[in-house]
């Protein structure tokens, strides 16, 4: 949805707007989870965790009614087109089989038969998904689009800075969670952790419109740069903060403004690298690297703490060299993604019967 969400900006968002407007959009993902933390939490520790599904399908109910009633149609151009269902089931099967296989191997064990099999079986499929897409005439990616290198870079970098995301995500609520007598532990529960990561949220929405002129006056490699090296910053800033719940707090908001800056200028760039027709399409497989990188992450991560871990009073716990280490790594991986953002060429320069083209919603579907 977000990323069909940022290629309709094109055609209901007039340029000069079109950079706020697709950071904005790229910002609700934090701004979700900052109300969803806290929120859910509540729910589980007054009520039963069911309540979470109602309300998770009353949300999208609502969503969708005000989608019909609010977003306006927009005329194709007459061009009809079919949807590739048999390159999207294969598709689907290579990546679950992908990401199924990467986000169990510390679990199930890396050299196991199960993930042997996921693994190959993956990197099987999905070659001969790339096979049929580049001789298809209406392929569902179109992969000579992604391999351009503005597109390619940028997707790369996706990778990168989905994995440093992410590891914030997936560590600072265990260390707030963490028992105090561990040592190293915060003690809150659950409904407090939400809310001492809720504020890091809400900063993606404050900062989105400062990314949008951001990009509008230096352009979005500049502020996709800049939102990595935040991101950094943050990771190194949680060596030193990670011993109190205020020192979370500062890192979790530095890190999510460059979450904010660099989830923002992301769709920018592959927005201005490829037709305006295949925007939904190309979005979307830059979604998919994001994904895969927060996968990936989720795995190593996972790996790294069962690893370092202490004997707490007969319960395994990760160590606090453990979650050092993956500060570390995220910090690692953001550098990782400036050094492939920095190498993203410029822009091509339309020619002017390209600028002309009327664009449409439904080719961007």
């Amino acid at each position: 949805m977000v990323p069909l969400g940022i290629a309709m900006l094109g055609d209901l968002v007039d340029k000069e707007r079109l950079p706020s407007a697709i950071a904005t959009v790229s910002a609700t993902l934090g701004v979700g989870g900052a109300i969803g933390l806290p929120l859910s939490a509540a729910i589980i520790q007054f009520s039963s965790w069911r309540v979470l599904f109602y309300i998770g399908a009353g949300v999208t109910l609502a969503v969708a009614l005000m989608i019909l009633k609010f977003i306006p149609v927009v005329a194709n151009d007459g061009k009809k087109s079919r949807f590739g269902w048999i390159d999207a089931i294969d598709l689907a099967i290579g990546l679950i089989c992908l990401m199924l296989g990467v986000s169990n191997g510390s679990t199930w064990g890396w050299n196991s038969p199960q993930i042997l099999a996921l693994l190959i079986g993956a990197v099987a499929i999905l070659l001969l998904w790339g096979f049929w897409e580049l001789r298809t005439t209406e392929p569902l990616v179109d992969l000579r689009i992604a391999a351009i290198p503005r597109v390619l870079l940028t997707n790369l970098a996706s990778i990168f800075v989905g994995f440093g995301m992410y590891s914030s995500s997936l560590v600072m609520p265990q260390i707030l969670q963490m028992p105090a007598e561990a040592g190293y532990g915060l003690g809150q529960s659950a409904l407090a952790a939400g809310l001492w990561m809720a504020p890091a949220g809400l900063m993606m929405l404050f900062l989105s419109p400062v990314g949008g002129r951001l990009t509008s006056a230096r352009g979005p490699k500049f502020t996709l740069i800049l939102g990595i090296l935040i991101m950094a910053a943050g990771y190194a800033l949680g060596q030193i903060g990670m011993g109190t719940t205020w020192g979370l707090l500062v890192t979790s908001l530095v890190i999510n403004s460059g979450v904010a800056f660099a989830y923002g200028a992301m769709p920018t760039i592959i927005m201005s690298a490829v037709p305006r027709s295949g925007t939904g399409a190309a979005n979307g497989f830059n979604t998919l690297m994001r994904s895969l990188g927060t996968t990936t992450g989720a795995a190593v991560i996972g790996l790294v703490l069962a690893d370092l871990t202490i004997d707490f009073h007969g319960t395994i716990l990760p160590s606090e060299a453990g979650f050092h280490l993956t500060l570390w790594l995220g910090a690692g991986m953001c550098l990782v993604a400036a050094l492939s953002a920095g190498c993203i060429p410029a822009p091509a320069k339309a020619k002017p019967e390209e600028l002309e083209q009327p664009v449409t919603t439904a080719n961007a579907q």
